[in-house]
Formats: C-alpha cells, structure tokens, sequence
C-alpha cells in the first residue's frame, strides 16, 4: 500500500515489507518527524520518520517479533530529545613515480555530497552544549546523506572540535599518569588496522617515526565506542581507534608546534605504503588544537558511536559537523568527513588537472618555515582520496605554511571577481589579490560548501556559483550558527539577532580569540590588504595586446587544399563547421544523432580527436549555464613560469595574460617576440624514410627531450609547430594533440612543468572540440593558422560574395570572418566547460575532462596518461599510420581538385556508414506498412550484414543450452511490455508523431514518454468515438481504435519544467528526472520560436512564437541530495508513479547511478551517444556522451557490487533497431530497453536530418500546418514494429535454449567476440563488456513489478488523514488547521496538492484548506500547491519554496518575537517557484539564490534576494522591496518584475540581454505594484511594506520595471494603454 493510504488505524499494512505492522499504542507520545510535537491542533498524532522504503539515505523501520505480531520502532531522525537523554546517560627524498599519474578511475570511485555546518561561541567559551548541539543538528540533516545496502551503515558522519583536555586528562589521571602540557602536547585520532599483528607494526611505525623527529610518545588511549549501533558493512571494514599522545618539546609557538605534527604525519604516511595494511592506517587528525570523531555512520548513530562525545567534560568553543552522501557505497572510513581542516559539501569538477599540477609544484614549492624539508612533505594529494580529501591536503599544505585558513581559500576557491560591481567601487584591493593569484594557483572548480577550522578561527565559504546551500544566524548570548539547512537546532526566535546566508563566493569567519565575527568583505579585504598586490601587478604583469586580423589570403587555393588534405580536413569539416562559424559567429547546429561508427571502428581515416569524447557533469554536480550564468566564467590564459607558490612577492606576478586561447598569427608573432617568455619553437613532424614502424614513438620521444633542453634552457614558452613553408613526403605531422599530450606529461615527471606554458601553431585544429582536447591536455592557446586562412580563402570565394549579394547571407568583411570564427570558438569552449561544471578554463587546462574510445594503453601512458581508455585500441604504428593516410593525399598525382566528404555528419552513398540509412529506412517502413514478414527479414538482414558500426557488433552469443522450440519461449506480449520510446517533446515532433507513438505504446502495454513540455488533457481519455479508424477527438490522426488512448505513460521532468503542473504530475504512470540526453549531454534544450505554436504555449504556460530555452542544469539538482530531494517530490505529488532517472554513458556512471539508487529511484535510464535529438551543435551530437553497452555494463555491476541492484529497473537506449540490440541488453544487464529514432523512422521518418528547421518533408519534426498534413504514419504501423522485435527476441531465446528474458539478463558469460577483423587495430580488449560479478538476487521481472519506493509516513498522509481535511477535499469544504513543522518534514502539502489535483484538476477545486505552520519547513515546502490551498509559516522555510505551484497562496513571515529585522534577514532558500504555473508568495524577508527562475504564472513579492533573481521567466510577477544579487533577469522572456532601487546600484546588476529597464511610468503597472504591496502588508504585516506605502510618491519613483519583448505592449508596461484599461484592472489571483 503506497504511503498516501497510510491512516490513522491500529494496524497498517507496508507491502514492500511483506509483513504487517502495527504502530505504538501509546500514539499520543510518539514523536511527530523524530522531535515530538507539541501543539499540534484538529487532529491525533502518528508516529513517522522522513526516511525511505528502501532505507536510501534513512532506515524506514526496524521490526521486531513480540509474541505473533509485529511492533514498528520508527528510527527517528532528529530527537532533540532522544539525543538529550542519551548524551546524559616513504623515504624522505622520493620523487613521483609515473606509476603514480593522477588516474580518472580512482577519481571517479568516489564521488559525495552531504549536510555540514558548524555552532562557534564568539566568547571563545568552551561547553558540552556545543557538542550537543552540533550532533542534534547533525541529525536533523540525516536526509541530507546517505545509507549503504544495509540500510543501517552511513555514508559518513563526524564532527571536528577543539581538543578537550579535561576529558583526556581524566583518563590520564586513571591511568595514574602526570596530566598533558596543553601548550606542548599533540593529540591524534587514528584508524589503526583490523588485525591485531598489523595494530602492532603500525604502532611501532609511528612511535619510531615520532621518536626520529624528537617527538615523545606520552601514550595511547583506545577510544571508548558502542560497535552494536553501527551498521553490518560499517563494521565489517571497522578499524580499531586509538588516540596517540606526542609531546612537542623542541617548538615554542603553536604554529611551529602544528608544523611538526604535520611533518610527522607525513613522514609516517609515506612510510606505511608500501606495507600491506598501509591503507588501513589512517589519521584523522594530529593536531594541538583540533581533534575529529567520524566514522561510516549515520548522523543520529556519530553520538551513540563515539562515548566521549556523551561525557560532560567534551567541551569546545567550537564544532564543525558533516553528514556525508557518498554515490559509492563501498564503506571507507578515512573517507568520512570533516577532514583535518574541511568540511567539504560539493565536487571538484576539475580534481585531475589540480592534482597533476599540484604534482608538477612538487619541485618549486619551498618555503623558510620548512627548513629545507619539504621533499619530507611530498606528495601533496593522494591519487586514492577523495576530491574533498585532496583540497583539505593542499589547503592544510598552504595553511601550515603560513597562510591563514582565510587566505588559502581565497586562493583555492576565489569568487567571481571580474565584473562584479561591488568589489569593483568598494574593494578593488580583493580584486587585486585574486587577480595576482590566478596564474600561480588554479581554481579549484565546482560547487562547494566548505566549513573550515584551524582550532583559532572557524568560518565557512561558498564556491563562484553558489551552488550549495549555507544559512547562517547568530543568538543574543554570542553562539553563531552556520548549517545547510535552518531549523536544524529548536531555537528561541526572540533570542536570535542575525539571520543570513552565503551568497556565491561569500566568506563567514569567527574569529574565536577575539570574539569576532567577519562577514564576507570585511574577511578579504583584511587579507587582501596584507600585501601591495596592485602595485606588483602594474610592475610585472603584462597583458597581451590584440593584434589585427589579415586581411588577405596568405598561400593559394591550390597549396590550401594541399594542406587541408594533408591535416584531415573534408568537406563537410569546411563548409558545415569552418565555414558557418565564419559567417554566424557560432556553432552549426545540426539534428538526430550520431549513427556513424566509433572512430576505431570506422573505415575511414580520423583525426586524433575523434577517439576522445567530451566529460560532462550529470547529478553529483550540475553543469553551469554558459548563456545566462556567463557572468561565473572565464578564458583568460595566463603565460610564463609560475613560481613558487609558498613565496609572496613581485616576481611571481611576471605573467603575460591573454583574453582568450585563440591567438591570430600577429598573436603569435608577439608572444614569439616577448622578452620575458624567451619563447622556442619545437617543430613536430616524424621522419618516415628509413620506415614507419617506431618513427612516430621516436620522433615524441626527441620531441619531449628538446622541450625539456628549452625549458632548462631558460624558455618559459614552448610553441609546438606543424607549420612548414614546404610540406615533405617523408615527414608527416604528429598529431597535435598527441605532441602536446607527451610533451606536457614529460615535463610534470621531470618537475619542470611550472616552469613553462605550452602552445600550439597547428593546421590541426578547427573545431571547438579540438581547442578543447588541446586546452584539456596541456596547452595554454592555440593559433589555428590553417583555419584562419580556410577563413580567409571562403570570404574571398565566388560563392561566398555571391550568397552576400542575393542575401541568403550576412555581408562579412575578411577580418570579420576571422572574428566569427573566433568567437565561435571561444563560444564552443564556454559550452564544453559548463558540461562539466567548470567556469574558468584555467582549471580546464590539463583536467583531462576526457574518455578516450580506441587508443592502447601505449598510447595512453605516453600522452594521455590517467584518462580511461576502456576498450585499448591503436597502438603508435597504427596511429601513425592513420595520420601517414591523410597526409599522403597531398601528395599523389590523381589528388581531388576539392575535398573529399567523408560524410561522417550527414550520410551520402560512398561515405561513412550510418545506422539510419535510406536503405533501412525503406526496408522498415515496407515490412510495418505491409505487416509483411518476409520484409522484416530483408530488414534483419540489412542490419546483421551492416558494417561493424557501434561496439555490441563484436559480440556474439554462445548458448550453454541446447535450443528449444519457440512456443515453449514467453509470447511477445509479455516481451513488448519492456519496451519504451524515446523522449521526444511535443513541440520538437509534430503532434501526429507523438500521439501516434503514444497510441502504439498504450496498445501493447510498452509506454511512450512525453518529453518536456507537457501534456494535452483530452489525451489522458480512452477513445470512444472512432469510426472507420477516425476521432473527432484526434481529427488529425488515423487508424485509430476505440479504447486507444493517446497518454504517455512516462511523463518527462526536465529543466525547464515546462507543462510540469500537479495535474501533469498526477495523471502518469512513471516520472522521469531527465538529466542528461545521449545527443548533448551536459547541455539544455531549445524551441525556436518559429516551433513555438499557439498549442505548444498553451500546453507549456509559455507566450506563441517566444524561442523556449532549458537550461544546462535542473536549478534544484545542484547535488546528488538535491537529486534525491527532487524524486521525493515526485513521490510525495504521486506516491503511485515510479521515478525514473536519465542518464547518460560515461566513464563513473556506475558511481553516479549508485547515488541515484540510494536517493530512492526506482528506475535508472542509461542512454548512449548515439540517441537522437531535435537541435544540438555538431560538436556536441558528435563529441559528447559514450556507448551505452559500456554505461550499461558498468551500471549493473557497480550496483550489484554495492547490493543496490534490486532497488532499481534498468533501462537503457540509443541507437536500438532489432531484437538482436534488446538481447545484447539483456546480457548486460538491461530490464526494459528504449527505442527513439527507429520508432519515428516506422511512424514515416524518412532520415531528411532537416528536424531542426521546421522544414520535415513528411510532417514528423514539423509544427508547420502543411507539412503536417503529410504525415504518413499511424499506430499500427510501429505496433507491428515491436512484436516483429519481440519475435525476434523470441527467436534468439528459443536458439539459445532459454525461456524468459528474466533469464539472460546479466548473463555476459553467454556472450563472445565475434571474429571479425577490424581495418584499424584488433587490438580493441572488450573484456571490460565480457565480464560478470554476479546476478541480482532477485529476478528482472520481480525487480519491474515491485511496489513504486515510498517516501515513508509523512505530514501529509497524517494531514489527508484528518477526518476534516479530506472532507473538505471531497465535499469542497473550508477547513482551518494549525500545525507544527520541522526542517525534516520535507515536501510538506506536495501530497494534498497532488490528492486534489487528481480530483478535480489544475483549477477545479471550489474548496478551501487554510493551514497555518509553525517552526522550520524543509526543502520544498508547498510544492506542486493547487488552488483553493492558502498556507500560511510562521517561522522560515529552506530551499525550494513553492517549487512546481499551480494556485493557492503561500505566506512567510518570521515570529512576532524575533531579534532581528526582518527584511534584513534571509528566511526562505535559493530557488523559489522553481516553474511554478499560478499562485502567489509573499515572504517578510529576504530569500537565496534564483528566485523564481522559470516562473511561468505565479506572483510574489519578497523583501531581498541573491544573484539570479527572475532568471529565465516567462510569465507572472515578481516584486522585491529590497536588494538583488548580480544577472537578474537573465533569460526572462515574459512577465514583470518590479524592483526598488534605494541606493542607485541595481542598473548594473541586471542582465541587459533581453529585458529592457524602466520606470514605473504606465498607470496599470502601478496600479498592479500596489495593490500587490498592499496584499503582501494585508498578509505578513510587513514594516518595509507598510513604509513603502506610506510614502508611495517618494517610494514609486524609486521601483524599476524589468520589461521584456513579449510584455512591452501590455497595459502594466505601455502607458499608451493606461486610461482604457487601469479602471478595470485588479490584481489576478491564480
């Protein structure tokens, strides 16, 4: 019985559970969300806990037998109580080995995000109460981490704090030993080995060392736990835990006294690794200030655990607190946080490239305070740790030289400074210190929440976007508070003085020795004063000055094309990429998907670059959005040596700083030029006379040897060379990208790669996925000379000043040209970086953010060393063969007069194969129209004779069986019911294609998936007006049935949450969180205007002809926590549809869809690269996303390694056509299998790849009327598509000898590769496809058919319990309800919304539910609310407001007994009325980030938000009587904002793309603002509010009216229409 059902009664029944449960008899003491809930007014109280089913990230229940019945112990979550009573009851001058590269695998082993804060008392008064209140905060953030396949073992749970002296000198003192010399003694915390032999040497190793170093060892303490509450796979990799005690007697200061400790640790570090318990060793501390209890524990476990942390004599002024939610499960205990000095809530994006840099200091980093030790003290990162291991070590490294903890997160984690008009007038002097250090240290990138201490100062930053969530407040007795979440603690509002947030790049710093607390500016410009940063910048750091564009043709056509052939250029490269980059100053955009083989299965020669596919950021991080979150990101380059980062000083600002890495040869000739750079040119060609085979290894190898002579030579700038003034036979160009690779790799081993930059001179590169090979791998910039001049050469055409004159094309001059194309190029590269989440190509370059598909292992160790190559594949010979292919055409005698196409974007006969051929297509639609048989077997063998395009084409099947006959095999209708189509939005294809695939889908019991968008209502109907195969319902579709029905069963979530209503949500089968897509992964969807129809605005809550964006990320998935937020929404509003979850195939996929499984999915989708797409840039459809079968396989066995393959469906598409694809997934490890393109292609598609234009020949991808009218296809015909399939299933299964499906899924044993030679290599290794860790436990067909995860009991099932409340639902009744609220009742009134939205509708509800709350809401508190639902919170609310709202009305406003003002504080979260489509929200406060971006209908009036602020709007209005943070209104297509402007700083802070600026001039608008302002006083008795309206002369002056296109002819914003229509305007109520 799903959770909705759950009611008041004696007994109910948890299906899943498979046993019945009754609740506590003594109902009325229960606790109400873990604490117990005291006034709570209409209605009886349940007993309940915010976890999950499956126990994801809570245990849901703990049964225990007691007699023949079963009572339910619910794990409370956040006791207060409950917490209450239990608290009272190497050798020192090693250097780096290459065996030790920074590896992509081990990286992506680990992956986390979680729930932090710290309390600080600023009297520095040490208290028991600050642990306690640390861990019951700690535990109201359970849902925030995450739980094993055990359900009991967290993630990870710990909490950092001073060192209590009084407790360890307790024991001390019962030891009969002297107490400890605080000043001089260091504590460590330490995991010691299981075993007790192993506990010995360890010891022994650490004594010694401590000894060598002068270190007296006073003792060692085993710490005091309770192991019966720690989970069974926490304790099975438990350590031992002891505390060392080392009395420092050689130092005086604190910091000398922390330096040794330091060096100690790791001395003994890098002594352990060769041992076989090395890694089992572990400190999670060793300090004289601080000490850190953590474990593999959930949060409410930390207390319990840990005994000391019960005693009265553990106190601290201090304590800083982390619950961790890891998406790999495999317990590691050292991997819990806090670290030694961070708490890290986030991802390093960029985590390879700063740990290969951090390698390459090893050899400069010196510093006085280190004595000449710091060899002792290397390596700086650890390969195997975590991201947030590595930042702690690096930030530990800086801070115990001498930085305070402040400024080494300046340094690491610097904020958005450049444009930012705050720093700009008020601070210059932070601008100052970033910008000094932007070429000595790259960013570490990606969304983080870090709370940091070093024992005297406890603070808190926020990464550049603002990507995680950090409140902050401070009490009248001087505690200061920073969390995720508010309503973490029970505080007494009327004590609480301050309220607040951090904002993108902000700082919070408690000073505990003085007492002081230090907000952001007054933090950085305190360090930012310390040293004349400016003045070293004006003296030493250079910029580099554009230079002019040529403005001629340099070479003639013919030796052009000579050079074109020779580097791999085709036709399509030229005229597609080069030449539409050159005229639109952007990417081409093209459609569908990429069909044609892997480079190393192709038959064709390609470009290096092709074997490399572009990483992307899919849910532990989000990807950034490069078009309207631009202001975050940077390509500036900075050149010339990087010294020593220790150092302070002038000389380490003698930089040369470029504005982008797309340099022009007068460029290049001026940095060839500088003084300072002292620049070399190495020129890369390989000498093939005496032979091939070697030359290319041989030729890398003096080319390695000759940068290393040049750098130790003094150069500090290498430029690689391809360019030649007469190209030789016998002397082709290395790779660029190979050349690099080696030449960047070589100086990192050599410790020499600070000491130089490296650039490319190359013919070799034209595209954005080039630059961004070349930047990822090392290079600094790039002169593209061979495209510049191709650039030059198109202008100069006939053809081209023809299509200027008819004007088909925009006139262009020579030198514009160029500048298209680079801008393009930069374009393309801000694109690639913010898939990843990346916002500064400083830390792209060297990141490696790549997987390599068909290079060996040869290869990879030379230049590409740590990428994942999981297929091997070229060797050097072979490699340098491919090249030698391309570079002999320039050669020959019967050499083309034009380019080859080789047709690897657009199929043409001759040219590279494509899966969606004409051939195919004709052969499908003969045998679906036809129902013909015979014909589907021509099609069959079409496919089995195809060349080997994707990588399930080298595997075949090998029975253990002897066959059986087909009768005896499952019918096909069973079959069909695993099968899905693609997520094709009704807008992208016409509303012929998408209602006939649905009507199919419904016929066979397979489901259809509505993309994004929405759906029509009349849809969801069963037809019973058909008459010869028409409806008047459908008139435009034929062959229908009576009984058919046209809704999607799968109704999609994307980012832009368009069409996403309660009822949308409601009326589904399943609901799938679309993250990523195969054909553009990391990237967001677009609908041009012209696609834009007056249907698809309606269904979309959008305005006709409007372009409609999605943006890169879902702005409430920034984590896997937010991720695992959003499916209990999805829950919470449906409790009866499965959550399915999108993602697509990279290298790490099994860690991420770990994540997902624990975050209560119950379905996981893996697509591949080649699925399809509407619109996408080339370079994304071509360069982006990996092969399924390798998503797929790693999928399955990382959760079957980790237990959690039974929680989830497995669904996997991209590219299927044939029974034979659904096998091969199935031996994967695939349940349900997905079609896309092929199931267009069998309702008519005919592969014209034109989707993007509106211009479908056959009316498939079209909204255009006439076109439409053309459509061919109708359900029948893909009908007799899938059983073909099935059959054939069928068949395949009787061959094999198997009966079921359920059978062979995750058999791989019953799979071989095929003998099949491939042209370029039979080195290919699909061992990684081949292997087997098992099989679930339990069958595919019992995994699809278990109940849909429930969210748990929650408040609403206890609020539609109330016998008052569903009457008023069901009769339309009033009913008013007071109710208690804690930040762990998540989703509140999402439930009812979704009770009455099934009921009567969006806006059919006459009734009205008046729910007053009070106390702290969590994340998304009135999500999905429909009309007649008006709730009032008195108290504060968390992320996610109104998240998805239809109607209804929210009010927030803090306690009448408050200590702070209350429009200076922060009281609701970042992302507001996240797509909400009606209602209205008035909050007395202020609120987060992006609030009510992509707000379609909604108004709401606020009293202060941060950056972002009405962000992709395109309806409603928004008010904001107070301040805004930067880019409001960025992609705001309609609706309203009125903003005041007090203090004449908003002009700059918005986004003046779109939206135009003005007063509030038309009489309607200000009709509309005040009466809006009147409500908002009416309704939270708002002093801002009420003073406003007071003076409104004076005041409405002040107010800017935020205006975009769609909106400037309406009454509210043209006073031309005011008089007509301002007597009959009032304010629209949703």
């Amino acid at each position: 019985m799903a959770a909705s059902s759950i009611l008041l009664l004696p007994r109910f029944d948890v299906s899943s559970s498979r046993a019945t449960f009754s609740s506590s008899p003594t109902g009325t003491e229960n606790g109400f969300g873990g604490i117990q809930r005291l006034n709570i007014q209409g209605f009886t109280v349940l007993s309940r806990n915010s976890g999950r089913l499956w126990g994801a990230t809570q245990r849901f229940y703990r049964a225990q037998p007691n007699g023949r019945r079963f009572y339910c112990r619910w794990t409370k979550v956040c006791s207060v109580l409950e917490l209450q009573q239990s608290n009272k009851s190497p050798d020192s001058n090693r250097r780096p080995q290459a065996s030790e590269r920074v590896n992509l695998e081990d990286i992506l082993a680990e992956r986390g995000a979680c729930g932090v804060g710290f309390v600080a008392s600023l009297r520095n008064n040490p208290s028991h109460s600050i642990i306690q209140d640390a861990l019951t905060a700690l535990s109201c953030m359970e849902h925030r981490g995450g739980c094993g396949a055990d359900n009991d073992s967290g993630d990870g749970a710990g909490i950092m704090t001073r060192i209590p002296w009084s407790l360890l000198n307790e024991w001390f003192n019962k030891q009969g030993l002297p107490a400890l010399d605080e000043a001089n003694t260091g504590v460590g915390m330490v995991f010691l080995p299981k075993k007790e032999l192993d506990i010995k040497a360890a010891k022994a190793v650490v004594s010694n060392i401590f000894q060598q170093e002068g270190l007296e060892v006073l003792g060692w303490r085993p710490v005091p736990v309770n192991s019966s509450v720690v989970g069974y796979n926490a304790k099975e990799t438990m350590p031992n835990i002891e505390q060392v005690f080392v009395k420092v007697t050689r130092e005086n200061t604190t910091a000398d006294i922390e330096r040794e400790l330091y060096i100690s640790r790791k001395l003994i570090e890098n002594a352990v690794v060769s041992e076989e318990w090395g890694s089992e060793l572990y400190f999670c501390s060793l300090s004289n200030q601080t000490l850190v209890y953590k474990g593999m524990l959930r949060s409410e476990i930390l207390g319990r655990f840990y005994l000391d942390l019960q005693n009265e004599l553990y106190i601290s002024p201090f304590a800083i607190y982390h619950r961790r939610y890891s998406t790999n499960t495999s317990p590691r205990w050292p991997l819990a946080q806090p670290m030694r000095f961070l708490g890290h809530n986030g991802e390093i994006n960029t985590i390879q490239g700063n740990l290969n840099w951090m390698r390459s200091r090893e050899a400069s980093v010196k510093s006085p305070v280190w004595r000449g030790r710091e060899n002792e003290i290397c390596p700086y990162g650890n390969l195997k740790a975590s991201d947030s291991a590595n930042l702690d070590s690096v930030a530990e490294l800086l801070m115990r030289s001498g930085r305070s903890p402040e400024e080494a997160l300046m340094i690491l984690v610097p904020e958005a400074y450049k444009n930012h008009p705050t720093l700009t007038i008020k601070y210059p002097e932070v601008i100052d210190f970033y910008e000094y250090y932007k070429g000595q240290m790259e960013a570490w990138d990606g969304p983080a929440l870090l709370l940091f201490s070093d024992g005297k100062t406890v603070g808190a930053c926020l990464d550049r976007n603002g990507l995680r969530p950090a409140r902050y407040w401070r009490t009248k007795d001087d505690i200061v508070y920073v969390a995720s979440e508010v309503g973490v603690l029970p505080m007494d509002e009327s004590k609480v003085i301050m309220k607040g947030r951090l904002g993108p790049g902000m700082m919070i710093a408690v000073d505990l020795e003085k007492g002081e607390v230090y907000e952001n500016t007054e933090v950085k410009k305190r360090i930012a004063m310390g040293n004349p940063y400016r003045q070293w910048l004006d003296e030493n750091c250079r910029s580099l000055n554009p230079a002019s564009f040529f403005a001629s043709t340099l070479l003639d056509g013919e030796i052009v094309l000579r050079r074109q052939q020779a580097y791999g250029y085709s036709s399509e490269d030229v005229q597609m990429i080069i030449e539409t980059m050159a005229s639109q100053g952007k990417e081409p955009t093209f459609c569908m998907g990429d069909d044609a083989p892997l480079a190393v299965l192709s038959q064709k020669s390609h470009m290096l670059y092709d074997y490399f596919k572009q990483r992307f950021a899919q849910v532990t991080n989000p990807a950034i959005d490069p078009l309207r979150e631009g202001l975050v990101m940077s390509l500036e380059v900075s050149l010339g040596k990087r010294e020593n980062i220790l150092e302070v000083g002038p000389k380490n600002a003698a930089q040369v700083t470029l504005a982008s890495p797309v340099l022009n040869e007068g460029e290049l000739e001026l940095l060839k030029k500088d003084s300072y750079l002292k620049a070399r040119r190495l020129p890369i060609f390989f000498d093939i006379s005496k032979g091939l085979d070697g030359s290319l290894e041989k030729a890398i190898n003096r080319l390695c040897e000759a940068a290393d002579e040049a750098v130790r030579g003094g150069s500090h700038l290498l430029i690689l060379s391809d360019r030649a003034d007469e190209l030789e036979p016998t002397r082709p160009a290395i790779p660029i990208l190979l050349a690099a690779g080696a030449v960047h790799q070589h100086l990192i081993q050599n410790g020499l790669r600070m000491s130089a930059s490296i650039i490319a001179d190359t013919a070799q590169c034209f595209s954005t996925h080039h630059f961004a090979c070349l930047i990822g791998y090392g290079v600094s910039a790039v002169c593209p000379y061979l495209a510049l001049e191709t650039c030059r050469q198109w202008r100069l055409s006939a053809k081209a000043e023809n299509m200027m004159r008819n004007g088909k094309m925009p006139t262009v001059t020579i030198e514009q040209a160029q500048k298209n194309f680079g801008k393009a190029i930069k374009a393309g590269l801000l694109k690639i970086l913010s898939k990843m989440g990346i916002s500064l190509l400083s830390s792209y370059c060297g990141a490696q953010i790549f997987e390599i598909y068909g290079l060996g292992k040869e290869v990879v160790d030379i230049a590409f060393c740590g990428s994942v190559s999981r297929v091997g594949g070229l060797n050097m010979d072979e490699l340098a063969r491919e090249s030698l292919s391309f570079w002999v055409k320039a050669f020959s005698e019967d050499t083309a007069r034009r380019l080859e196409n080789f047709g690897f974007i657009q199929f043409r006969p001759g040219g590279e194969y494509h899966g969606n051929n004409p051939e195919m297509s004709k052969l499908l639609h003969k045998a679906v129209r036809e129902k013909n048989e015979s014909a589907f077997s021509v099609y069959q063998q079409h496919l089995a004779n195809r060349p080997v395009n994707v990588l399930r084409d080298l595997l075949e099947f090998a029975s253990d069986r002897p066959s059986i006959p087909v009768g005896k095999v499952e019918p096909a209708s069973e079959i069909v019911q695993r099968f899905c189509t693609g997520g094709m939005s009704l807008g992208a294809i016409s509303r012929e294609t998408h209602e006939s695939i649905a009507v199919a889908m419904n016929r066979i019991g397979g489901k259809s998936n509505s993309g994004e968008g929405g759906e029509d209502p009349v849809r969801w109907r069963p037809l019973s007006d058909v008459v010869d195969g028409y409806s008047s319902t459908f008139p435009h579709l034929k062959g229908l049935r009576n009984g058919d029905t046209a809704t999607s069963a799968i109704k999609q979530v994307a980012s832009g949450r368009f069409g996403v209503t309660p009822t949308f949500l409601v009326n589904a089968d399943q609901l799938e969180i679309k993250i990523a897509q195969g054909a553009k992964p990391g990237e967001g969807g677009q609908l041009p205007g012209k696609k834009v129809s007056t249907y698809i605005a309606r269904l979309r809550n959008s305005k006709p002809g409007v372009p409609l964006i999605s943006p890169p990320p879902h702005h409430d998935i920034y984590s896997i926590e937010d991720l695992a937020q959003l499916i209990f929404d999805l829950h919470q509003v449906n409790p009866t549809a499965k959550v399915s979850v999108k993602l697509v195939a990279e290298a790490g996929i099994g860690t991420v869809a770990s994540g997902v499984a624990k975050g209560n999915a119950d379905i996981i989708q893996i697509s591949g690269h080649d699925g399809g797409t509407g619109a996408s840039p080339i370079s994304s459809i071509k360069h982006a996303g990996g092969p399924w079968e390798l998503g797929l396989t790693e999928t399955h066995q990382t959760l079957i390694e980790n237990g959690l393959r039974e929680r989830v469906v497995l669904r996997v598409d991209g590219g299927f056509k044939s029974g034979v694809d659904v096998m091969l997934a199935a031996a994967m490890g695939a349940d349900e299998y997905g079609f896309g393109s092929v199931a267009m292609i069998a309702t008519g598609c005919i592969m014209a790849r034109i989707c993007h234009t509106n211009n479908c020949p056959v009316g498939v991808a079209s909204q255009r009327e006439e076109l439409r009218a053309r459509f061919p296809g109708v359900p029948g015909d893909l009908v007799n598509f899938f059983l073909y399939v099935a059959e054939e299933v069928r068949g395949i299964l009787a061959q094999l000898g198997y009966a079921k499906l359920d059978d062979i899924i995750g058999r791989t044993d019953l799979l071989r590769p095929r003998h099949i030679s491939l042209m370029k290599t039979q080195q290919l290794d699909l061992s990684y496809l081949l292997s087997n860790v098992g099989r679930p436990k339990w069958s595919s067909t019992k995994i699809r058919q278990q109940n849909v995860h429930t969210n748990g009991p929650v408040l609403d099932d206890i609020l539609l319990a109330d016998p008052q409340i569903s009457d008023a639902i069901e009769k339309e009744r009033e009913v008013k309800k007071t109710v208690q609220i804690y930040n762990v009742d998540r989703s509140v009134c999402g439930r009812i919304a979704g009770v009455i939205a099934k009921k009567y509708g969006d806006t059919g509800y006459a009734g009205r539910l008046e729910i007053l709350f009070t106390g702290s809401a969590g994340q998304s508190f009135g999500c999905f609310l429909t009309p007649g639902m008006n709730i009032r919170l008195v108290g504060e609310a968390n992320d996610y407001v109104a998240k998805g709202m239809a109607g209804g009305e929210i009010v927030i406003t803090p306690s009448d007994k408050t200590g702070f003002v209350p429009e200076d504080a922060t009281i609701v979260g970042n992302t507001c009325l996240y797509g909400a489509t009606g209602g209205r929200l008035f909050v007395r406060g202020k609120a987060g980030e992006r609030f009510a971006v992509r707000n379609s209908l909604a108004e709401a009036i606020v009293e202060g938000t941060g950056d972002h602020c009405c962000e992709y709007m395109t309806g409603g209005c928004v008010v904001v009587l107070g301040k805004v943070g930067r880019n409001v209104a960025a992609g705001m297509t309609g609706g309203l904002a009125y903003l005041l402007d007090e203090d004449d700083t908003l002009i700059p802070k918005v986004n003046k793309e779109i939206v135009k600026i003005q007063r509030v001039v038309a009489p309607v608008g200000q009709l509309q603002l005040k009466q809006l302002i009147e409500a908002h006083v009416d309704k939270t008795g708002s002093t801002k509010g009420t003073a406003v309206l007071k003076e409104w002369e004076k005041y409405l002056p002040l107010f800017w009216q935020l205006v975009p296109p769609s909106e400037e002819d309406s009454p509210e914003a043209n006073p031309e229409f005011g008089d007509r229509t301002v007597e009959r305007i009032t304010v629209k109520s949703a």
